[in-house]
């Protein structure tokens, strides 16, 4: 079939080849002008790399997200909070043994009760009491006998019908059994024995031996008290307590006697109470591998009560050393790195070593200089 020429088509046909070339003219020169325009709005690179450096270009959203500071530096104590417990000064706390073996008849105190000195604790009778007192009244009865016999020595020596000798002899057993006598009643004494007479060995007093708190009762009215090694109770004066600190090996160094110290308690929310380091022990407990270090409070409104758990804040002493704030630092796998200013918004990786924490702020050990620029916020936009 042949080909018609442009002169052979119908005017239908040529209106209809020319409005086709008009359309795909018109699409090409879109395509054009779409391409040139996407080249022109293409975005500034958000980061550039040149070696070891990145840089944030003008333009760069980084720009907005990053936020560098001046590295300090901090010479202040670093802050330890350490867990501690409240216990009476062992100085003034005494565990009442009962003086002899027996029954227990009354307990005059209770569980915390505040005694004085020389109060009655309770009262007890024994057999032993018995024969204390059976020896003091035999001592009074030796000693009037030798008074007797001495008078009676020396009478028949002036009437000259004895020697010298039954004078001292006389003479030396008055002092024996004077010496006896104040032994026995020494003795009833100490036991602090009721009565006298018939009524003497009936009961016996145990009373404080000075002014406290009882804060331990470990028997009951009818008891029987075999053991005069077992304390009956405790009284501990609580005037003056102890913060007792475990302190960790690797601080105990650092920590030393007439350092300050604040004290807060569980039971006392929102107060705190600055004490100084009184004592620190010379030896490390084997199981802890903690020192013990003593903290005195007075205590005259008795805040302060024995068991009672605490936490102790120390101050330790550091040298000058840069500090930045944590969020400066990155981790990378096993080390930890800060992107430090180079020059304005280029910034060069350091990897730095840490030292103690103080708060949201951490000392640089080595890596970093006080004075220098680092990257505080928006870092790990950086790290890849």
């Amino acid at each position: 079939m042949k080909k018609k020429s442009l002169y052979q088509m119908t005017p239908a046909r040529i209106v209809f080849g020319v409005l086709t070339c008009a359309a795909l003219c018109v699409d090409s020169f879109d395509n054009t002008a779409h391409a040139a325009t996407a080249v022109a709005a293409a975005p500034a690179p958000m980061l550039v790399r040149q070696g070891n450096r990145l840089s944030v270009p003008a333009g760069s959203p980084l720009r907005e997200r990053l936020l560098v500071a001046t590295v300090g530096q901090d010479a202040l104590p670093h802050e330890v909070s350490l867990p501690a417990t409240v216990e009476a000064n062992p100085a003034g706390t005494v565990n009442i043994l009962p003086p002899l073996t027996g029954k227990l008849l009354e307990l005059k105190v209770r569980l915390g009760d505040t005694v004085k000195r020389g109060q009655v604790l309770a009262t007890m009778a024994s057999p032993d009491l018995a024969q204390a007192v059976a020896d003091a009244q035999k001592a009074r009865d030796a000693l009037d006998l030798a008074q007797r016999a001495l008078v009676r020595a020396r009478g028949v020596n002036e009437a000259g019908s004895n020697a010298a000798k039954d004078v001292e002899a006389a003479q030396s057993s008055v002092a024996q059994q004077t010496a006896e006598l104040h032994r026995s009643e020494t003795r009833l004494r100490s036991l602090g024995a009721e009565g006298s007479g018939g009524q003497a060995g009936q009961v016996l007093k145990i009373v404080a031996p000075m002014a406290g708190t009882v804060t331990a009762l470990n028997a009951a009215a009818g008891a029987n008290l075999n053991d005069a090694n077992a304390a009956l109770m405790t009284v501990s004066n609580l005037d003056s307590v102890w913060v007792t600190v475990n302190v960790p090996e690797n601080v105990v160094g650092a920590v030393t006697p007439g350092q300050n110290a604040v004290v807060t308690l569980a039971a006392y929310p929102g107060r705190s109470f600055s004490g100084k380091v009184g004592f620190v022990s010379a030896v490390l407990d084997a199981d802890t591998r903690r020192a013990r270090a003593r903290i005195v409070f007075a205590n005259p409104e008795g805040i302060f009560k024995p068991n009672m758990y605490a936490t102790a804040v120390l101050g330790v002493p550091q040298g000058a050393q840069p500090q930045v704030p944590a969020s400066a630092l990155l981790m990378n796998n096993d080390s930890v790195s800060v992107f430090v200013e180079a020059e304005p918004w280029t910034f060069v990786r350091r990897m730095v070593e840490l030292g103690r924490e103080d708060g949201d702020k951490v000392r640089i050990r080595s890596g970093l200089s006080a004075g220098e620029r680092v990257v505080v916020r928006g870092g790990v936009l950086l790290n890849d």
